[in-house]
């Protein structure tokens, strides 16, 4: 479970060689559908959700944790069991508590965040995208949409599952190459608080004992 989780919220879940690009074919209903989504959380202050995070093996979740992930513009904070990333704008900090280690790097362009609203970006340029109808999850009736990778990327396919009417992700899963799956499911979402101004800052202060890496 740990090493699945660090995969995950350090970005390198998403990672493989790139192959051929083909021509990118998006279904206009689940364009709008996300397109919508997108416009509602960008209109916010700034966002919270708490999910659920499970994953597993051979397609099949074995376990849940739970999570915490705060945005605010680019700007964000995920948090799951005993490891935390931030993003200040600039720079990612991965956080590893039970190790004693912090990670930081640039952005990089090859790998993706798997959090509660990254692929509701990345879906543009990276993604075929099909709009597969209706499915009950979590007791909302929810508009599946199903993203195939146009480049070879580590990704098998991405599930979404959204609100509509809210304009609201309820449950999102990636499922690898390698028959690793990994899920949220959104439990709670608040909107518009007021946060500690030192929410998305990294304080070196506080992790005077830990390992520091900045690659």
């Amino acid at each position: 479970m740990k090493n699945i989780i660090s995969k995950v919220i350090l970005g390198s879940f998403v990672v493989g060689s790139v192959g051929m690009a083909n021509a990118q074919k998006i279904d206009a209903k689940a364009k709008k559908i996300l397109d919508d989504i997108t416009a509602n959380y960008n209109s916010k202050k700034n966002s919270y959700f708490k999910f659920s995070f499970g994953s597993g093996l051979n397609g099949q979740v074995t376990k849940t944790e739970p999570g915490i992930y705060y945005v605010a513009g680019e700007k964000y904070k995920l948090k799951i069991m005993d490891t935390e990333q931030i993003f200040d704008g600039n720079k990612i900090y991965n956080i590893n508590a039970d190790d004693m280690e912090v990670t930081i790097a640039k952005p990089n362009g090859s790998s993706t965040m798997f959090s509660p609203i990254n692929y509701l970006t990345t879906y543009r340029n990276d993604y075929n995208v099909t709009y597969n109808g209706k499915k009950v999850v979590n007791g909302v009736n929810a508009d599946f949409i199903k993203l195939t990778p146009v480049k070879a990327n580590g990704i098998k396919y991405v599930y979404l599952f959204v609100d509509s009417a809210k304009k609201q992700m309820v449950k999102l899963e990636q499922h690898g190459n390698n028959k690793d799956v990994a899920v949220i499911a959104i439990k709670e979402y608040k909107e518009n608080q007021e946060l500690d101004p030192n929410m998305f800052v990294f304080d070196k202060n506080k992790f005077k004992n830990y390992i520091v890496t900045e690659l």
